[in-house]
């Protein structure tokens, strides 16, 4: 049964509307009668009591703002009358013990995937081809298009065939039939693969390399590095210029820090010193073929589900996310690390005003000081440039509810679950030890799932309320909705609907099993995400410096 309001915590003292409320309407609640005094949107929020101007406003049991002005009981919840504000945070404290969920009926389950030679398990089988500098991109591309289409891997285009069937109307001189074409009438013929058990060669671009800082080169070296060792990676193909920041003997170093012993085939070609382009392309592409007859050999394989590796990601929140889909998929979290895997709890912004909880729920002091001084030097950089984590929510945030970075970022720190933290990782530092892992990185969507299959992350969870359609090229990224209206609107990108949480249909609990049993099949190549469907290869390395 629809509810029409919620307190998230007991401790809160402000409710969210679950249905569109108006003004002038008596909300029951705990045996009190609060009168609306202004229209109240589904997702939003107001006031329980009055509130006094500076007096702080709770949301998920923490400080997620404060009252600008006097607010009274009943009112709605803007960024005209709340500011934000959070509660300070020191050094660890009390470690809470943890009670994990029962998971006796997956204690058997595996998932079939591509076992690699230093333990870890893919969940799909890629080739990477990426430059070590911006200059190689065109050389890229060249690729691209040689290899594509020749070895099945293309997708049909409808909307080519689309416009070829609007061309063809136009030149014949009817052109008012154009207007009665539709894309959806089109059909599109599968793909034929030459090799059936690669997923495909993912080109990968960038605009890092050179130009900038030497850090942010290196950086680009680990991150590199991390995908070459992500599990779903079978081999990668290098573009060197020669000249660059970015030297071959840099990504060799990272790649030695990751894995000593990777046994991948990796190769790496300079420009400067093949010669001309055609000599690069040629010797590129033929050694790359090569490499793909023996990567085509490796079969899945049923493994473990403690093989996971999940990252956990939020973007085009909404009012409910933190609500429905960011504690669901923190239940799928809790889940996968009680059955020994990894998780990747990313997007430190969207930690903003939770360091606490988060800080004493690390298994070590290392850790929570190392969570501390992170969070701190990145706010840092932000405020030097004139900027904040207040500033972090967007306009589609602000008008479906989340109204400040605190309240956004209590939501978003739901889909780490209740688990202890394990370890804590600056960026394209690669997940090792199995369980909840905190991970530097932007709130920007795609800089954070760049950065999680960086660090080993064999499915993406991604939780959205308004639809976005991010991806990633060598791990899945499974959307999950926080409501109804978005998973029926934008089926073509949602994968897993929460909605049942926010229609009182479905438990938390509930919806995080489903989730499991969605990546299990995903795990397995039976199920495909919508975003490998619909090849959403979004790469963005962070840059943290400035151009030279």
């Amino acid at each position: 049964m629809l509810h029409k309001i919620l307190k998230i915590h007991p401790n809160d003292n402000v409710l969210v509307a679950l249905t569109d409320l108006k003004a002038g309407e008596n909300i029951s609640f705990e045996g009190k009668e609060i009168t609306l005094t202004h229209d109240v949107k589904a997702k939003h929020k107001f006031a329980e009591m009055d509130f006094a101007k500076d007096h702080d406003i709770y949301m998920y049991g923490i400080i997620c703002g404060k009252a600008m002005n006097d607010i009274a009981e009943g009112e709605v919840l803007t960024t005209q009358n709340v500011a934000h504000k959070t509660s300070e945070f020191t050094g660890k404290r009390d470690f809470k013990s943890w009670t994990a969920p029962d998971v006796s009926k997956w204690a058997n389950r595996t998932f079939m995937g591509y076992h690699r030679e230093d333990g870890q398990v893919g969940t799909a089988n890629y080739w990477l081809v990426i430059p070590l500098v911006f200059c190689e991109n065109r050389n890229i591309e060249i690729m691209k298009q040689a290899f594509v289409e020749e070895l099945g891997f293309a997708k049909p285009n409808k909307y080519k065939t689309f416009v070829k069937q609007m061309r063809d109307l136009y030149t014949q001189g009817e052109k008012e039939k154009i207007a009665q074409l539709s894309v959806e009438t089109i059909d599109q013929d599968g793909e034929t693969r030459i090799f059936k058990n690669i997923d495909g060669i993912k080109f990968l671009t960038h605009q890092g390399g050179c130009g900038g800082i030497r850090q942010d080169s290196e950086m680009l070296c680990a991150l590199i590095a991390g995908y070459i060792n992500n599990p779903n990676v079978a081999g990668a193909t290098i573009l060197s210029l020669g000249c660059q920041n970015a030297q071959p003997t840099i990504l060799q170093e990272k790649l030695d820090k990751i894995n000593p012993d990777l046994k991948k085939p990796v190769i790496l070609l300079e420009q400067q010193k093949e010669g001309t382009e055609s000599t690069l392309l040629t010797n590129a592409i033929q050694k790359t073929f090569l490499a793909l007859t023996e990567a085509d050999q490796t079969d899945r394989k049923p493994a473990p589900l403690s093989k996971l590796t999940i990252g956990l990601e939020c973007g085009g929140s909404d009012g409910f996310s933190g609500i429905s889909a960011n504690p669901s998929v923190g239940h799928a979290s809790d889940l996968v690390v009680a059955l020994g895997g990894k998780t990747i709890l990313s997007e430190f912004p969207e930690l903003c005003g939770v360091e606490q909880e988060l800080i004493n729920r690390c298994t070590t002091d290392e850790a929570a000081d190392k969570f501390v001084n992170l969070m701190r030097a990145y706010a840092a950089s932000a405020e030097a440039v004139g900027s904040g984590f207040d500033m972090n929510p967007s306009p589609g945030n602000i008008k479906d509810g989340l109204i400040t970075d605190a309240m956004k970022s209590a939501g978003a720190a739901k889909k780490g679950g209740t688990s202890p933290i394990v370890d804590v990782l600056d960026y394209a530092e690669y997940v090792t030890k199995p369980g909840l892992n905190l991970l530097c990185t932007p709130g920007n969507d795609v800089e954070s799932t760049t950065a999680m299959a960086g660090s080993g992350a064999n499915v993406i969870l991604f939780t959205t309320g308004l639809g976005t359609p991010t991806g990633n090229p060598v791990t899945p990224v499974l959307k999950v909705s926080s409501n109804h209206i978005l998973a029926e609107k934008m089926s073509d990108i949602i994968d897993i609907n929460t909605g049942g949480v926010i229609s009182g249909d479905k438990s938390i609990d509930q919806m995080g099993e489903e989730i499991l049993e969605h990546i299990i099949e995903v795990a397995s190549g039976n199920k495909k995400a919508k975003a490998m469907t619909l090849n959403q290869d979004d790469f963005i390395p962070w840059k943290r410096g400035v151009s030279l």
